[in-house]
């Protein structure tokens, strides 16, 4: 069997591992260089807390691998309300979670502040927490997965621009970089997985394959040193989240919908104002900025992936919502299993709620989930 993975970020590279430790031979192509994508720039927080039970499992499995692997470092991961709404809300999915056999607490926003005193609890109304939870370093996942997918027997050519000539068949210009390069043309492969964030799409339309997705712009930055110990938290009613990073502390926030080719790469200043007032209001901390950044991120109407088949022997994975790098080992394992056609780790109930063609593709929607947003 000989499967070609368009993609060089975490779930590509996952794919490329897991086949290739099993005897398939695997060629992943990226236009760049591996993670330059969503992954390499991805918040790198990992967490179980998911009332729905397929995204629960997923994360679950994703938490598994990522330890198995020594990549993950463990963090608790705490939402938090100061809204009466949000905070009906916090309750109700810890609830739900609990019933799901998850690690996960409602906790007493007194008792958060006295867990870590640098987070401000005044006007907390409730609070959560997942206790499996941790973080990743999103370089270091980069090198692990190539690595394990490279000692497995994967080809990897980065720098290689490609497109589908048809479902199975991948076009190159040129010979591009990387382990046994080869010259451009057409290949045919038994199976394709695209797994290229916002360029799968033009990727698949290129074969007359529709995709529900659209394109967002994420904003993150990393203060300068901290001396304190902080969980990662989401803020629920202010909508922005943090976590350690390095002697700092990672503040995201700032999304909004834009063309995949007018995506800057620098955060906007209001972002950096922005984001720095509400860690300074949530916390006993007063940073300055060590560096900030600005990422695509892709959205489906649903806010689920779209991940399986598309055509015969044509498969996509996409439409993270910014949950690519925190699903990529279970997801990928998935694809893997079912490029095979072993059955799957994860209940098969994934098939359906992530099936990419449960839409038509042609849907007009807002990838924030807001009409009246700026888009």
């Amino acid at each position: 069997m000989r499967v070609a993975i368009v993609g060089g970020g975490a779930v590509g590279l996952v794919v490329a591992g897991d086949l290739a430790a099993a005897g398939v031979d695997v060629v992943l192509y990226e236009r760049d260089g591996l993670g330059s994508g969503a992954t390499g720039r991805a918040a790198g927080v990992c967490y179980d807390a998911f009332a729905d039970p397929t995204d629960a499992a997923v994360a679950t499995r994703a938490l598994e691998r990522y330890r198995e692997w020594g990549l993950l470092s463990p963090r608790p991961y705490v939402w938090g309300a100061r809204e009466e709404r949000d905070a009906r809300a916090v309750r109700e999915q810890a609830a739900e979670m609990r019933d799901l056999g998850l690690a996960v607490e409602a906790i007493e926003p007194e008792t958060l502040g006295e867990r870590y005193p640098a987070v401000g609890t005044s006007d907390l109304t409730a609070c959560a927490v997942a206790t499996e939870a941790g973080t990743l370093d999103p370089d270091a996942v980069v090198e692990y997965l190539a690595g394990r997918a490279r000692a497995a027997g994967a080809t990897i050519r980065t720098g290689t621009p490609v497109s589908l000539a048809g479902p199975t068949t991948v076009e190159t210009a040129d010979s591009g970089t990387g382990n046994s390069p080869a010259a451009g043309g057409e290949t045919a492969f038994d199976a394709v997985v695209v797994a290229a964030g916002p360029a799968t799409k033009p990727l698949v339309a290129a074969l007359d394959i529709p995709l529900a997705l659209e394109t967002y712009r994420a904003q993150a930055l990393v203060t300068e040193p901290v001396a304190t110990d902080l969980p990662s938290f989401y803020d629920a009613s202010q909508e922005f989240y943090w976590r350690p990073r390095g002697d700092g502390v990672l503040v995201g926030d700032g999304a909004h919908a834009v063309d995949p080719q007018k995506c800057d790469p620098a955060a906007d200043p209001e972002f950096v104002a922005s984001a720095l007032a509400r860690l300074r209001g949530a916390t006993a901390l007063d940073p300055g900025v060590a560096r900030s950044w600005a990422g695509p991120c892709t959205a489906t109407p649903d806010r689920d992936p779209l991940v399986g088949p598309v055509a015969d022997g044509c498969w996509v994975a996409t439409g993270w919502q910014g949950h690519g790098l925190m699903r990529a080992p279970a997801v990928g394992e998935w694809l893997a299993e079912r490029l095979r056609d072993k059955s799957p780790t994860i209940d098969a109930t994934l098939a359906g709620q992530f099936d990419p063609t449960r839409f038509d593709g042609d849907e007009t929607f807002h990838p924030l989930g807001d009409p009246t947003a700026d888009w």
